[in-house]
């Protein structure tokens, strides 16, 4: 039986340097840093769509990570994980804002 998620970590970061460029080298680091930590259950990342506009969508933010943890004790643990931590260090300085959605997951 696959293993199922139990807590959804959305992660929504504005960036100073919002080029193409930039965009695609924080993507990249959230998958070289943050998929291989214990617990993670399912990690994606990406850019913004900028053609999508209706009223509802939120444009306030330039790349998306969307992290998937087994249970609450392996988000708990992420938080601390060495490889988060760097990433964090590494990008921290091209951040002019980050908002985090966390969600526990209904069983189906």
């Amino acid at each position: 039986m696959p293993t199922t998620a139990k807590l959804s970590h959305d992660v929504y970061f504005a960036l100073k340097d919002s080029s193409p460029e930039a965009s695609h080298k924080l993507v990249a680091e959230c998958y070289s840093k943050l998929g291989g930590i214990d617990g993670v259950v399912f990690l994606a990342a990406g850019t913004r769509d900028a053609e999508l506009t209706r009223d509802v969508n939120d444009r306030d933010y330039h790349v998306s990570l969307h992290v998937f943890f087994r249970d609450r004790a392996a988000h708990d643990t992420y938080q601390d994980a060495p490889a988060h931590l760097q990433f964090i260090e590494a990008n921290k300085d091209n951040w002019t804002g980050v908002r985090v959605f966390d969600s526990n997951l209904g069983q189906r």
